[in-house]
């Protein structure tokens, strides 16, 4: 029923940016908390960003003033902007579905590759 679909990811220069979008279908989009994750070989995966449906915004200490989050609700999407992108920002990113504010996610995409190498 509730797909996730992620796109945008690649290969970036330390220094560099790029943008990955999330498209939701299935799903009344406007009501529910989005999210994006990411997970780097041999680490557990982490919250990146967060945004509310209600559009408040949390991000991971390490990619403030560096990552965005927004969301465009007529298009189904969310995004994350990313700036200033080091090689520790190398991982799968992925994208999430919360229906229910501060519980669990519940619905994931497959995951985009990221990589930052020079």
């Amino acid at each position: 029923q509730v797909q996730v679909v992620e796109s945008g990811g690649g290969l970036v220069q330390p220094g560099g940016s790029l943008r990955l979008s999330c498209v939701v279908s299935g799903s009344i989009f406007s009501l529910y908390d989005m999210g994006w994750f990411r997970q780097a070989p041999e680490k557990q995966r982490e919250l990146v960003a967060g945004i509310t449906s209600g559009g408040m915004s949390n991000y991971a200490d390490s990619v403030k003033g560096r990552f965005t989050i927004s969301r465009d609700n007529a298009k189904n999407t969310v995004y994350l902007q990313m700036n200033s992108l080091k090689p520790e920002d190398t991982a799968v990113y992925y994208c999430a579905v919360r229906r229910i504010p501060l519980q669990s996610y519940n619905y994931w995409g497959q995951g985009i590759q990221v990589t930052v190498s020079s």
